[in-house]
């Protein structure tokens, strides 16, 4: 895929991270980036970066777990542009790690709000808009965990985000939009460290080389 200043990309969780990374990178390969995140104070030093860099951005302070909004937003892309060239999904959730029995209601399911049943919204909502691209892309964020104690709400809600992907993959193998997975290495993340506080960031990839990696293969 060729990044120009006429490409539309979507990035969520960009306030930080891989997603703030990868927002910066396509910014300065000249996209147009529509940056998607909860945190406001994040989207903001963004957008600063994004400026410094010579790039252009748009905000878009949401939860994905709120679909109204996911909606509103939408709509506007395509009033304003009419499609999405790329959407990159970064946005994830993670609790603190915990024996079965003892993962709350409510860690379970803000889990599976974000990862897998906001991944599938995404998905739903953007397809329109990627399709309307000539060279509609979307790359999703791999972390397999499975099979691991503690686990159990962060690995099952992104397995099961990783099933949706795999099978839009297929529906699409012959229609667009490009549908690509992305597995970046160990990197020293605030998601990261809910699963390991005390170990050493030094020693981690940092995001701005992921992203770089990601837009490669793009």
């Amino acid at each position: 895929m060729n990044i120009t200043s006429d490409t539309i990309a979507l990035v969520t969780g960009a306030s930080r991270g891989l997603g703030y990374a990868t927002a910066l990178e396509l910014a300065k390969k000249g996209a147009h980036v529509i940056a998607v995140a909860r945190t406001i104070g994040g989207l903001e030093d963004l957008d600063d970066a994004i400026k410094a860099a010579g790039g252009s951005a748009t905000l878009v302070p949401l939860d994905i777990t709120e679909d109204e909004g996911l909606q509103r937003m939408c709509l506007s892309i395509y009033e304003r542009w009419g499609r999405i060239d790329l959407l990159v999904h970064c946005a994830a959730h993670a609790e603190p790690l915990a024996p079965v029995p003892h993962i709350s209601d409510k860690n379970f399911a803000r889990c599976m709000a974000v990862n897998a049943i906001g991944t599938q919204r995404i998905i739903a909502l953007t397809d329109p808009l990627l399709r309307a691209s000539d060279e509609g892309t979307a790359v999703f964020i791999e972390d397999h965990q499975e099979g691991k104690k503690f686990y159990g709400a962060y690995a099952a809600s992104k397995a099961a985000a990783q099933v949706v992907v795999d099978a839009w993959k297929l529906e699409t193998a012959k229609l667009p939009p490009r549908v690509l997975t992305f597995a970046p290495k160990p990197m020293p993340t605030g998601l990261r460290a809910r699963f390991f506080p005390a170990e050493d960031r030094d020693a981690l990839t940092p995001p701005e080389t992921e992203a770089r990696r990601l837009v490669d293969i793009l």
